[in-house]
């Protein structure tokens, strides 16, 4: 039988961590503490896994689902929805680390490297200063044309 938002919220801690189960995989682990986490279980390659879908009440019900749905995709598509939460937050953290300046210096530096002209070299150094208040410290995914 499917949970619901009552069942959830009159969940009480016991001595030990227990499940309170959905459909299709999906459960609300209470803790001994009260916290209640949203999981979801699923096979991938032969082994069982199980995915971290929020903490309730921040995660309702209708969006562990909706999450649930997300990774079951996942799972018959062939990817494993550990794995690309992973490289999710990773691709996130890296759009966030690559600015403007980041590349822009990298650039001169190829420059450089590759023995321009000294001329050319101080045009391009003077027009990266003139941008770099502007943009330097944006990331560079957040540039628009």
């Amino acid at each position: 039988m499917a949970l619901t938002a009552l069942a959830i919220r009159n969940a009480r801690p016991r001595a030990k961590a227990y499940k309170l189960s959905d459909e299709r995989s999906l459960y609300l682990l209470v803790m001994p503490n009260g916290s209640k986490y949203w999981r979801f279980s699923y096979r991938f390659l032969g082994k069982q896994r199980s995915l971290a879908l929020g903490v309730w009440p921040e995660v309702s019900l209708a969006e562990a689902r909706e999450k649930r749905d997300a990774a079951r995709k996942l799972v018959a598509d062939g990817t494993d929805p550990f794995v690309e939460k992973k490289r999710r937050k990773l691709r996130a953290q890296v759009d966030a680390n690559v600015t403007f300046r980041a590349v822009g210096e990298e650039w001169f530096v190829k420059i450089t490297r590759e023995e321009r002209a000294d001329v050319t070299l101080r045009k391009v150094r003077w027009l990266l200063d003139m941008v770099y208040p502007f943009l330097g410290d944006l990331p560079l995914h957040e540039i628009e044309v």
